[in-house]
C-alpha cells in the first residue's frame, strides 16, 4: 500500500459543483474546514466566476430554496450579483432575510429543538456574490452555494 501522507493537507482533491450547468435545485453549504477537499462552484451571475472554499459539504433541503436570493441576484441585480458591489440597505435587508430563512439539517448538535438558521456573514460580505454568500453556520464560517442563473 502507498505510503498516506500525515496531513490531509498536503494532497488537495477538487470537487467542481455542478460541473455542466444542469443540476437544478440543488443548495449547499460548504462550512470552512481544513479537509483537504476544496468545493468550486460558478457563481457571479453573468460573470460565470469560479470561486472554491475548502471544507464539507452540507446539503439544505426543500423546495425553491433559491427563490428569495434569485429575485435579488436575478431579478433586481439583473444577474451582475458580484464580489465587491456596494449593497443598498433594502437589498442587504432582503439578503439577511434570506439567509436567516434557511435551516441547516445535519448541522449543530442533536439537543437542538429546531434545525439551527444560516446566518449571513456580514464581516465577509465584499466576498458575495450570486450564488456564494459567505455564512455562519452552528459549525463556524462557511459559504451558501446554489445553482448560478446564467
Amino acid at each position: 500500500m502507498p505510503d498516506q501522507p500525515d496531513d490531509v493537507t498536503a494532497t488537495k482533491r477538487y470537487v467542481y459543483l455542478d460541473p455542466d450547468g444542469c443540476g437544478g435545485g440543488w443548495m449547499f453549504v460548504i462550512v470552512a474546514a481544513p479537509t483537504g477537499v476544496i468545493y468550486q462552484s460558478q457563481c457571479g451571475g453573468h460573470a460565470c466566476a469560479q470561486y472554491e472554499q475548502e471544507g464539507y459539504l452540507v446539503p439544505l433541503y426543500g423546495t425553491d430554496l433559491d427563490a428569495d436570493l434569485n429575485k435579488i441576484f436575478v431579478g433586481e441585480l439583473k444577474g451582475w450579483g458580484m464580489r465587491g458591489q456596494e449593497w443598498s440597505t433594502g437589498v442587504l435587508d432582503r439578503l439577511r432575510t434570506a439567509v436567516d430563512d434557511l435551516a441547516v439539517y445535519g448541522s449543530g448538535t442533536h439537543e437542538d429543538l429546531y434545525p439551527p438558521s444560516l446566518v449571513l456573514d456580514e464581516s465577509r460580505l465584499s466576498e458575495a456574490a450570486e450564488a456564494w454568500i459567505p455564512v455562519l453556520t452552528p459549525d463556524g464560517p462557511g459559504v451558501l452555494v446554489w445553482e448560478n442563473s446564467d
